[in-house]
């Protein structure tokens, strides 16, 4: 192996995508109803490679981690402020939960086997997969007034308790979050995240990328006219509440002008375009249908305009419709109305906000005209505005170098909690001012990919020599322990949620206990199962709650072992 070791001491990056290229080959098997999934799989894996010897640059590790939170926050802003309330007062508990429960498996346990304050401590910032429990339990560890070679002795074992913990606090995290909660709830987390996002929706049917109605709303039909001494305007006003529009008049071979009080003739080859209901229901009156009439075809548009006028504020869809004149109206169907990146139902009744999405459907020059009294046009780009990313990412990163002391206790969000909570401002402020901070789908999508398997794989090539080795020289008692303080709180703080908590939709509380342990490869799986972003609310909660409670846990230890 050491033609390995020297390959990766040359080019310590092959080891970083060699892990992530065989352990997503390893997460897609399955074993019956179980699959480790890519982020796991990609754990194992960096652990193997690391017994060769890999050193990655820690850097690395934290430049992963925040395009990943960073990425999951931006996404998430708009659906996260509109969440915050009293129905949070849930994810505040079970984070709290979670954060008592741990203290006591860690203090029990330490007591047990015999742990001193720094392996005790160390396993808790293993087991729990909170790293800066580590500084806390130090810094605490010096205020004992124990000589300097004792003092050196406890942190160094707060060193090998992590070491050993913490991939099997990763890895577990994992299997409870994704295998055993959906067994407790009885359905799958995709089953509840596709019920939590029509919820959510109103009922409104949403399509996914690539699905298309097999019955679209909005159609265009081509008629030969029968009728006699009928307007243009008289077609189009038969239903005003589903109008139609006559984009195209064919008379006698030639193509002429459309207006309102052009009187149509029999033999007059019509394109009509409009609601399938309504142009069903015209049908009948204006004659039989035709196809594929030279010179009547016309492309129309689909655009998404953001609404900016102030005199459309606060007015429901009626109050717009019958205050806005004809003329405005003509040749513009609204299909649909979304606040927030959450689509509203497109009822009567419905009130528009400024800022809110509007989809119209017309010809060119119809949807130029609307969208330059509505708003502006969202005009789609496949760019990221890197401008825009990075502000956001240094306002992150600044805000988690901020500490707070109470008392001797220092509290900070740290990189990723700065990271996640400047996502979530900077994309819900993207999502009111759609003019710049472009981030498109397919980007955000590679940095949590990449971001979170990148960070995993890191911390596997990074710290699974160390524990293979720890695991030799201690026996297995250290790893023992961890597995205990890994699964049980988060067992106890699960079937408190559920049954005390009531929580019921097994996306969201997947989320939530994810969170709570900031277990960020849990919540990559749990993203990777949901097919959504339904989990990420919860957990954005949890998970900022989880970097204080936890944080704390580190004197707490010290003290009560």
């Amino acid at each position: 192996m050491e033609w390995l070791h020297e390959l990766f001491k040359k080019s310590p990056e092959i080891a970083l995508f060699l892990s992530l290229a065989v352990g997503y080959a390893i997460g897609k098997i399955k074993f019956g109803k179980f699959q480790l999934g890519g982020v796991a799989g990609s754990l194992l894996v960096a652990v193997l490679v690391s017994q060769v010897g890999v050193h990655i640059d820690p850097g690395v590790k934290a430049v992963l981690f925040a395009l990943f939170i960073y990425a999951v926050g931006y996404e998430s802003g708009p659906q996260f402020f509109n969440s915050l309330g009293k129905q949070s007062i849930r994810e505040i508990i079970l984070a709290a939960i979670l954060a008592l429960t741990g203290l006591a498996t860690v203090v029990i346990m330490a007591k047990l086997f015999g742990l001193d304050k720094g392996l005790a401590a160390g396993v808790a910032a293993g087991g729990l997969t909170q790293s800066a429990i580590i500084g806390t339990a130090g810094d605490a560890i010096t205020k004992l007034g124990l000589d300097a070679a004792e003092v050196a002795r406890l942190q160094g074992n707060v060193a090998v308790g992590y070491a050993v913990t913490y991939v099997f606090g990763s890895f577990g995290a994992i299997i409870v979050c994704v295998n055993i909660l959906p067994k407790l709830m009885g359905r799958s987390i995709r089953e509840d995240a596709i019920k939590a996002e029509t919820a959510m929706q109103a009922g409104v049917k949403v399509l996914g990328p690539g699905q298309h109605a097999a019955l679209p709303e909005l159609v265009g039909r081509l008629y030969e006219i029968t009728q006699s001494k009928i307007t243009v305007e008289e077609v189009e006003n038969l239903d005003p509440a589903t109008a139609v529009t006559i984009e195209r008049v064919k008379r006698g071979g030639q193509v002429i002008e459309v207006n309102p009080q052009l009187e149509l003739q029999p033999h007059d080859i019509v394109l009509v375009v409009g609601r399938r209901e309504a142009v069903v229901s015209t049908s009948g009156f204006l004659g039989k249908e035709v196809y594929a009439v030279e010179g009547m075809e016309l492309t129309m548009q689909h655009r998404d305009v953001v609404l900016s006028n102030k005199e459309f504020h606060n007015k429901s869809v009626e109050e717009i419709r019958t205050q806005t004149a004809g003329g405005v109206r003509h040749g513009i169907f609204v299909v649909q109305i979304s606040r927030m990146g959450r689509v509203l139902p497109m009822l009567p009744e419905t009130i528009v906000q400024v800022g809110d999405v509007v989809s119209i459907y017309g010809a060119e020059q119809d949807v130029k005209r609307v969208a330059s009294i509505v708003g502006y046009v969202i005009v789609p780009s496949a760019k990221t505005d890197f401008v825009y990313l990075g502000a956001g990412l240094v306002v992150g990163l600044l805000v988690g170098l901020l500490v707070a002391k109470v008392g001797s206790i220092p509290l900070t969000l740290g990189s990723g909690g700065g990271a996640l909570l400047s996502g979530l401002l900077f994309g819900w402020f993207r999502s009111k001012h759609q003019t710049f901070g472009e981030m498109p789908a397919g980007a955000v999508q590679i940095l949590k990919d990449l971001g979170l398997a990148g960070f995993v794989v890191v911390v596997g090539l990074s710290s699974g020599l160390q524990a293979v080795q720890t695991v030799k020289q201690q026996g297995f008692t250290i790893f023992g322990v961890g597995v205990v303080v890994t699964i049980l709180p988060m067992i106890l703080t699960m079937l408190i949620g559920r049954y005390i908590l009531r929580y019921d939709n097994t996306a969201i509380f997947a989320g939530a206990l994810s969170g709570s342990r900031s277990a960020n490869p849990a919540f990559g799986e749990v993203l990777d199962k949901a097919e959504n972003s339904i989990p990420t609310v919860p957990f954005a909660i949890t998970y900022a709650l989880a970097n204080v409670f936890l944080t704390l846990l580190g004197p707490l230890i010290v003290a009560l072992v």
